[in-house]
């Protein structure tokens, strides 16, 4: 069956390197930038509720214990529709699939801007993650299929803007509408940006491929609702510890249980030689396993340092909400601008030469973080941090590069569900895991009668050395990740393999640049 369609594009990599110069199509360079911009804005949406928390408690009338369920509810919604968007990006045209995300989130945002009191929040928030969930995956999917394999590096390069400068620039938008105006606002300003994304796209947006007929396989849905929502929400609640930790265990033995059951099943329909909801193949290519580890530890140093980072400047070092987020802008910003000559890098040398670095980077910035104390100078904190961000960007494209290059067209929408899938786990399990050290390593130092900013510190800084001391599995990683390139046979013209086929080994197929 033909799911993809090769554009003039997408043409067999040239082993002598010519043609790598050569422009995309202006209408590919439309398409690529209409779901770049709907990415940021979405993604944008992600991290702006971050530092009004405490402003909805009062506004609301509502604990801190219901007001984390905006952000809760909007994590479990992720990591219950994307491992769904495989199959939809098969199943549904681009544009389609495009109209469908920013409508709901569109629609989403409109509602927030308009509650009047939580659980319409609650609902909207919801509704704002359904359509977050889809853009990524649509935007990694049709890059891999208009983008040929020599110009990859660059232009995920340029997703990484949208990737790290949004939930860079989310916490500071939110910190100076809040300083001003009402939360309302934090939707309001976003509201006709995505409003004109969806217009625009409407109008502009083109179908890349074709859409296929598979058939939707009602067990894996309802096995992937308890299995990711039960693992995310368990690990968000160890990381709080708000509910004990055996509930917390609980939810993730039950999602662990019944993701394994979920595996199972879509193995066994593809053996079968029928649709799977997520397509589990991709795992067969040792790059993109590879690519994938290294990843899941980069999201786990970046989300624990998004929890971690903010309670010690505001509560060990007294500084606000807004002076915060500006502090934390330059790594953001640097992280994301750095992405595109990052990609160019590793389009002409390959992913090690910066991978390596960018791993040390992370140790190193990690283990400074591990000494900061009341007295250490905020300009040392900004510097370390951009050189955080900078070691992350130097990850992130590359990995998102060397992963999903191996993988043949038929692989390319399910291939980036599972990316997003995992990113999302990742970082619950960095939250949680860091926050959960940082707590109880400050209340044995309280125990002991610490003053209680001295022992949140000391908390803090055992949970930065334990990222530390994680991040070393990214150096060892950095070092066997290489540049491959697809199958050069029928299956990466389109054809899927039928049942009982295997997808040709990367180890056969796969070229070092």
């Amino acid at each position: 069956m033909v799911l993809v369609t090769t554009t003039a594009s997408q043409k067999a990599p040239n082993p002598s390197g010519q043609g790598i110069s050569q422009p995309l199509p202006a209408r590919d360079r439309q398409v690529i930038a209409i779901l770049l911009v709907a990415a940021f804005v979405v993604i944008l949406n992600e991290t702006i509720m971050s530092v009004a928390l405490p402003r909805l408690m009062g506004d609301l009338g509502i604990s801190a214990r219901t007001v984390q369920w905006l952000t809760t509810a909007f994590m479990l919604t992720m990591a219950v529709v994307i491992p769904t968007t495989g199959f939809l990006l098969q199943r549904i045209s681009t544009r389609t699939v495009f109209m469908l995300a920013m409508g709901l989130f569109s629609a989403g945002t409109l509602l927030a801007a308009l509650s009047p009191g939580f659980w319409m929040l609650l609902l909207a928030r919801v509704v704002q993650a359904s359509g977050t969930a889809v853009m990524i995956p649509l935007l990694m999917t049709t890059v891999l299929t208009l983008v040929p394999v020599e110009r990859r590096g660059v232009v995920m390069g340029n997703i990484t803007i949208a990737i790290s400068v949004a939930p860079a620039i989310g916490p500071t938008l939110s910190g100076l509408v809040l300083q001003f105006l009402s939360w309302r606002f934090m939707f309001v300003l976003v509201l006709p940006i995505a409003l004109a994304s969806l217009v625009y796209g409407s109008r502009r947006l083109v179908n890349v491929g074709q859409p296929g007929h598979q058939k939707l396989d009602v067990w894996s849905v309802l096995l992937s609702i308890p299995a990711f929502g039960g693992l995310v929400y368990g690990l968000s609640q160890l990381g709080r510890g708000a509910s004990g930790p055996e509930v917390a265990i609980g939810f993730i033995s039950f999602g662990l249980v019944l993701l394994l059951i979920f595996g199972w099943r879509q193995l066994r329909l593809t053996r079968g030689g029928r649709s799977p909801l997520l397509d589990l193949r991709p795992f067969s290519f040792r790059m993109f396993s590879l690519s994938l580890a290294l990843l899941c530890l980069a999201m786990l140093a970046l989300f624990g340092m998004v929890i971690l980072l903010p309670i010690y400047l505001q509560t060990v070092r007294g500084i606000g909400s807004l002076a915060t987020g500006l502090l934390l802008l330059p790594g953001g910003l640097l992280m994301g601008l750095s992405g595109p000559t990052v990609g160019r890098i590793v389009d002409r040398y390959g992913p090690r030469l910066v991978t390596i670095p960018g791993a040390l980077l992370l140790t190193f910035t990690l283990w400074q973080f591990s000494n900061a104390d009341a007295s250490t100078p905020i300009w040392m904190l900004i510097g370390v941090h951009m050189l955080l961000m900078l070691g992350l960007a130097c990850l992130f494209t590359p990995s998102f590069t060397a992963g999903l290059n191996p993988l043949p067209p038929y692989l390319y929408s399910h291939g980036s569900a599972v990316l997003g899938t995992l990113q999302q786990v990742a970082g619950a399990a960095g939250a949680a895991l860091l926050v959960a050290i940082m707590a109880s390593r400050t209340a044995t130092l309280s125990e002991t009668g610490l003053p209680e900013l001295a022992a949140l510190n000391g908390g803090i800084e055992l949970a930065f050395s334990v990222a530390a001391v994680i991040s070393i599995g990214a150096v060892v990683l950095a070092c066997f990740i290489r540049n491959t390139k697809p199958p050069l046979d029928e299956q990466s013209m389109g054809r899927q393999p039928g049942a009982g086929e295997e997808p040709a080994s990367e180890e056969s197929t796969a070229t070092r640049f």
